[in-house]
C-alpha cells in the first residue's frame, strides 16, 4: 500500500475520533459542571467546558497506533507514555487544580522519558558558535530545557479561541510535509495524526455555539510534548546536509516556524520576572491580548496570528542560507519590530488602562531611580547637564513599546 495512504488514514482517523467524541465530552462536562469560569485575567466571556484535550488525546493516540502499523518509529512507546503522563496531569489540573511546580515535575518526568529512554534529543548544534557534536550531558540538559519551554509555550498561548490549536496545525503541517518529502513517513504520520485531532477540536472551539469547548491544560500540555518531539527530530534529521530536501540552519528555521509561541513565552516570562513575579503567574500580557485590546474578536485575533505565522514560514525557508546567526537575527527583528509597532499603537490610543493589574503596555518605569542614582553628581562635573541628558534619553526609550 502506498505510504500516502497511511498518512491520509492517520489524518482522517484522528479527525473522525475527535469530531465524534467532542459532543459526548461536552455533554458529560455540562452534567458534571466542569466549566471554565470567566475571570479578570481570562479572555473567556462565557461558561465553557474545558475538556477538549481528551478528544485530542484519543484522536492522536489511536490514530498513531493504528495508522503507524508496519512503520518503524523509534521510541514510539515512550512518546505515547510521555503523552499519557501529560494527559493525566492536564486532566487533573482542568478538573481540580495542580500547582505549577507539580506540573513542572511531571514535565521533567516526560522529558526524561523522551530523552533517556526514547533517545529523542539534540546531538548536534549545526555549527552554531562553531559547535557541531555535543556531549551526552550537554545534549540531555539542552533537550530537556527545550522540551520544558515548548510544553509551557503552548500552555501559555492557549488564551483565545483556536489559537493554540491553529498554530499547532500550521507548524505540524510544515514539519509533516517536510518529513514526507524527506522520506520519514513515521514522523509524517505522527504530525498528521496530531493535525487531524486538532482540526476536529478547532471546529468546535472556534465555530461551536451549543457545542463550544476549550482544550484546557489537558490539550495544551499534550501539544507541547508532541511539538517538541517534531522539532527535535526535524533538527536531527537535517544534520547531514547531503540528504534529499536537507534544510540549512535548521535550529533557526524551526524557531521561525514556531516564532509566535516561543517569542511570546520569552517576552511574557521576562515581563513577569522583571516585575518580581513568578514566570508562571497569570496575567494578560500576551500578544493576543494586545490584539483583543485593539477591538478584535477572538476569531479575528486568532486568524491574524495564524496568517502571520503561516506567511512567515516562506521567508524562513527562503533565507535559510543566511546561517543560524543571520536567520535568528531576522526572526528576532521581525518579532520585536511587530510587537513594538503594536504596542506603540496601543499606547497612543490609550487602549489599556495604566492601573490594570493584569496587563501593562510598558515595563514599569524606573526613571526616577536611575536619575537619582547614588554618586551620579559626584562622578560628573556637570550634574545638571547629565541629568537633563539622561531624562531625555529615558523619555525617548519610554516611547518605544517593546513589550
Amino acid at each position: 500500500m502506498p505510504e500516502i495512504i497511511y498518512v491520509i488514514l492517520s489524518f482522517g482517523l484522528s479527525l473522525l475520533i475527535a469530531v465524534r467524541s467532542i459532543p459526548t465530552i461536552i455533554s458529560v462536562a455540562h452534567q458534571k459542571h466542569l466549566f471554565d469560569e470567566p475571570n479578570g485575567r481570562s479572555a473567556a466571556t462565557q461558561v465553557v467546558p474545558t475538556l477538549g484535550g481528551i478528544a485530542i488525546f484519543l484522536g492522536f493516540v489511536l490514530s498513531v497506533t493504528i495508522a503507524g502499523n508496519g512503520f518503524v518509529m523509534p521510541g514510539l512507546k515512550y512518546i505515547l507514555a510521555a503523552v499519557i503522563i501529560m494527559f493525566f496531569v492536564g486532566l487533573k489540573d482542568d478538573i481540580l487544580t495542580v500547582s505549577p511546580w507539580k506540573k513542572l515535575i511531571a514535565q521533567l518526568g516526560s522529558a526524561f522519558m523522551l530523552i533517556v529512554l526514547a533517545d529523542i534529543r539534540f546531538t548536534n548544534l549545526h555549527g552554531f558558535m562553531g559547535v557541531h557534536e555535543i556531549s551526552y550531558p550537554v545534549s540531555t540538559l539542552l533537550s530537556g530545557f527545550v522540551m520544558i519551554v515548548f510544553i509551557n509555550s503552548f500552555n501559555l498561548i492557549d488564551g483565545i479561541d483556536g489559537l493554540a490549536s491553529g498554530i499547532s496545525i500550521v507548524a505540524a503541517g510544515v514539519f509533516g510535509v517536510w518529513f514526507y518529502l524527506a522520506g520519514h513517513i513515521e514522523y509524517t504520520i505522527l504530525a498528521f495524526s496530531l493535525i487531524g485531532a486538532l482540526s476536529g477540536f478547532f471546529y468546535f472551539n472556534v465555530y461551536g455555539k451549543k457545542n463550544k469547548i476549550f482544550m484546557g491544560d489537558t490539550g495544551s500540555l499534550i501539544l507541547g510534548t508532541i511539538m517538541s518531539v517534531l522539532v527535535i527530530q526535524f533538527n536531527e534529521l537535517n544534520i547531514i546536509q547531503t540528504r534529499p530536501f536537507a534544510i540549512a540552519s535548521a535550529p533557526a528555521v524551526s524557531f521561525g516556524i514556531l516564532i509566535y509561541p516561543l517569542f511570546d513565552t520569552i517576552r511574557v516570562f521576562a515581563i513577569r520576572m522583571y516585575q518580581g513575579r513568578s514566570p508562571f503567574s497569570p496575567d494578560k500580557n500576551h500578544i493576543h491580548h494586545r490584539l483583543l485590546a485593539l477591538g478584535m474578536s477572538h476569531k479575528q485575533a486568532t486568524f491574524t496570528l495564524l496568517a502571520v505565522s503561516a506567511l512567515y514560514v516562506i521567508p524562513v525557508f527562503l533565507l535559510q542560507g543566511l546561517g543560524i546567526w543571520g536567520l535568528m537575527s531576522v526572526n528576532l527583528t521581525f518579532a520585536m519590530g511587530s510587537v513594538m509597532l503594536l504596542g506603540r499603537h496601543i499606547q497612543i490610543k490609550q487602549l489599556i488602562r495604566k492601573d490594570d493589574p493584569f496587563q501593562q503596555i510598558l515595563i514599569p518605569r524606573r526613571n526616577e531611580r536611575l536619575i537619582d542614582m547614588p554618586g551620579l553628581e559626584r562622578q560628573d562635573k556637570k550634574p545638571a547637564a547629565v541629568r537633563r541628558g539622561l531624562v531625555r534619553a529615558l523619555s525617548h526609550l519610554d516611547k518605544i513599546s517593546f513589550w
